[in-house]
């Protein structure tokens, strides 16, 4: 079933009743985008999360014309702008789907509930924000602190399943160089 794969990832963090796992699948509504379909564009406020169930999408922001890529979204993580959706603040990320993409969405309101209802809500809600604070973390400091090479075996590390899924001047964004550059660093670290 669609929700079995969520399911799973929230058992990651907590222990789920059968309860739960009836509000899971009433709360967590499935939507599908089209490959380049915006889950957010800048300027909206951002009213819920993903969980993605099959596809790819990138975080990004635009500034003097060109795409700057924070993160990439993948099938078992969870998607959204949290700068935007807490404070309930346009957003000045995009997220976009770079394949064809199937998640599960949670409105502010109903995950709000998830944490006051559940068991250990509160819990789970801490765990996720805890994991993507380090995540960002380790983010920036990689672009403060490696080089390009580095970032790129890290990117490597982190997604290996995406180097053939998604374009290459997706990564060289990621990474922070051109996408010339990018052939040149990954034609070195092959050797």
């Amino acid at each position: 079933m669609l929700h079995d794969t969520l399911l799973a990832a929230i058992r990651h963090f907590i222990a789920v009743s059968p309860a739960e796992e009836d509000l899971v699948r009433e709360w967590f509504v499935p939507e599908t985008l089209a490959k380049g379909d915006f889950f957010l564009r800048p300027g909206e406020v951002s009213r819920k999360i993903g969980f993605v169930v099959r596809g790819v999408f990138h975080n990004f922001r635009s500034r003097d014309g060109q795409e700057h890529s924070y993160y990439f979204g993948r099938e078992q993580e969870f998607i959204g702008d949290y700068e935007s959706f807490l404070p309930a603040q346009p957003a000045v990320h995009a997220i976009q789907a770079l394949e064809d993409a199937q998640i599960l969405t949670i409105s502010y309101d109903n995950l709000q509930r998830l944490y006051r209802e559940f068991r250990e809500g509160e819990k789970f809600g801490r765990l996720v924000a805890e994991q993507l604070f380090v995540d960002i973390l380790r983010q920036l400091t990689s672009f403060y602190e490696e080089t390009p090479e580095e970032r790129y075996a890290r990117f490597a590390r982190t997604y290996p399943d995406l180097q053939q899924r998604i374009p290459q001047y997706y990564i060289a964004s990621y990474v922070g160089v051109k996408p010339q550059s990018l052939s040149r660093i990954r034609a070195r670290s092959v050797r």
